[in-house]
């Protein structure tokens, strides 16, 4: 076992990290109407456009309310679409606009940039073991 009191908790570091992550994305970003909270939820709809609100909240595992404030925002800045569900009337389908298609590359490029940016100190092994770590952490505490 670490002796914990000669090392900052693992959590600090995750948090820096996310923080200026956050901070990086979203002076990137910040110029299509996009917040760095909304981009997750663009990012799942690239890959599965068309689904609903209440699946896009288990895929990310947010809370539904969460997702309702982001979806509007994105609705807002005509980057979604909400369309009532022909199956299900109280369910809502999401769905790309034109608008939203057109800066996916640019989307895609500035989390790319972040990417390299935290791993350009560590070799190709050392990245896949932090993924693998970071990988078996959520595992264990059920996180998708």
């Amino acid at each position: 076992m670490i002796n914990e009191t000669k090392r900052a908790p693992i959590g600090k570091y995750i948090s820096q990290i996310y923080r200026k992550g956050n901070s990086f994305i979203s002076k990137e970003i910040s110029k299509f109407g996009i917040g760095s909270g909304q981009i997750m939820f663009l990012i799942e709809l690239y890959k599965n456009d068309g689904i609903s609100q209440e699946e896009l909240s288990e895929i990310l595992n947010i809370d539904k309310a969460t997702t309702c404030r982001a979806i509007k925002k994105l609705e807002k800045e005509e980057l979604l679409i909400k369309v009532k569900d022909e199956n299900d009337k109280r369910a809502y389908k999401l769905y790309l606009t034109e608008k939203s298609k057109s800066i996916e590359d640019n989307i895609k490029n500035a989390l790319n940039e972040w990417e390299k940016h935290i791993s350009k100190e560590l070799s190709q092994e050392e990245v896949n073991i932090l993924i693998n770590m970071l990988k078996k952490i959520c595992k264990s505490k059920n996180i998708k």
